[in-house]
């Protein structure tokens, strides 16, 4: 009988699928026969009817492996630069992150934990196996340390004001203990604040975005069962919302000695039911609507690219089985280029690559880069049919 690792009960309905997609999504593959040959597991989301949650029953920690091949980084687009520098700004202000101590659990190669502490004149200690001393240079280097590990409670001895932990929350298979472990790490400093972001997984399965599902994402979290999460842990919710378009869910909270009343864990399933049942039932016409376009394309001697080659463009190659039908990805991130996407080896290549290959079709793989996307082809002169990951929604509707 399957566990709910949120909330502990047995109340688990398994809705969807999807077998032999890669365990990594954006580790750096040198060749194209590693690439298609690279590991494979299956994933089965459940949803639990108590306390909203939904993960992969099939979620194996040990078939992962994150080090310095690990290249998940976001920042070389200037929107997403844009909102990070925002979004440093707005937390330094609201917190008064001045001088202050900051821990980031999941930090990544350290770009978030630097601007907090270049900008507020902070110090950081960042937590992350993927970190790579030396990639970026910064005039608060005295003041910021990199653990090249996973923050636990081993590292209790650091002890901070402001805890920030961004898109790592998806990857954690036993959330509950997690946020547990770190209100235990906190302890009595009820005067520190966390923040988190990660996906909005309401948001996927409202829009059936498939491709926002695969193997490293172990855990789905909704506003109501992100909340359920924190509170049960010993969490007051100072804020929870929306961040980049509405495609990630922020909260903000701070420890709290007393328990928790019953009735403050109360969750809103008859809507998350009726998402997940929406899901359920339209996937698939979902996933056969992009086969058959993309069928289309084919059939028309049309080149096809994707634009990111990061993990929702390795999700919707593997879920489609597209092999020859797409054979290049691009992707800004200079580390990336010259790689192969985990399970169906796609080349990642650099917007310059197009000049020569001039594709017919552009597939840009999150629709708030697309004015970025139409600006970089407009310089290069190229005019291809332009399609966001979302062109079925607008179909549909």
């Amino acid at each position: 009988m399957l566990s709910c690792p949120n909330c502990g009960t047995n109340n688990i309905k398994e809705f969807y699928e999807i077998k032999n997609v890669p365990v990594h999504d954006v580790v750096l593959i040198k060749t194209f026969e590693e690439a298609i040959n690279f590991p494979k597991r299956n994933v089965r989301l459940g949803f639990c009817s108590t306390c909203g949650f939904v993960y992969n029953t099939l979620f194996d920690f040990t078939d992962l492996d994150y080090d310095e091949n690990y290249e998940e980084t976001q920042g070389f687009s200037p929107t997403f630069s844009t909102f990070h520098k925002k979004l440093a700004e707005k937390l330094i202000g609201k917190h008064d992150l001045q001088k202050k101590t900051i821990i980031e659990i999941g930090c990544g190669k350290g770009e978030f934990l630097t601007m907090l502490c270049e900008i507020g004149n902070n110090t950081g200690y960042g937590f992350d196996p993927v970190y790579i001393s030396g990639r970026y240079e910064s005039k608060a280097s005295e003041r910021l340390h990199f653990i090249k590990d996973f923050y636990s409670e081993k590292y209790v001895h650091y002890t901070g004001d402001f805890y920030c932990c961004k898109m790592t929350l998806e990857h954690i298979p036993d959330p509950y203990n997690f946020i547990s472990m770190i209100r235990k790490c906190i302890g009595d400093n009820v005067d520190a604040t966390v923040y988190f972001l990660l996906p909005d997984a309401e948001k996927v399965f409202k829009e059936l975005a498939f491709w926002d599902i695969f193997y490293e994402h172990c855990s789905y979290f909704s506003l109501s069962s992100l909340s359920f999460l924190f509170k049960k842990a010993g969490f007051e919710i100072l804020e929870i919302g929306r961040e980049y378009d509405d495609q990630y869910l922020m909260i903000e909270a701070q420890p709290v000695s007393n328990d928790i009343q019953r009735e403050s864990l109360e969750v809103d399933i008859a809507t998350l039911t009726h998402t997940i049942n929406f899901f359920a039932k339209n996937v698939v016409n979902k996933i056969n609507g992009w086969k058959a376009l993309i069928n289309k394309f084919k059939r028309e001697d049309k080149k096809i690219v994707l634009w990111g080659g990061g993990s929702k463009g390795v999700a919707l190659l593997t879920t489609l089985g597209i092999i020859d039908e797409i054979k290049y990805a691009v992707d800004i991130n200079p580390f990336k280029q010259g790689t192969f996407m985990a399970g169906n080896g796609q080349e990642i290549v650099s917007p310059k690559f197009i000049l020569d290959y001039k594709p017919d079709v552009v597939i840009i793989m999150n629709p708030i880069y697309l004015n970025e996307i139409k600006q970089d082809l407009t310089a290069m002169k190229l005019d291809p049919l332009i399609l966001t990951i979302d062109h079925m929604n607008s179909m549909e509707n």
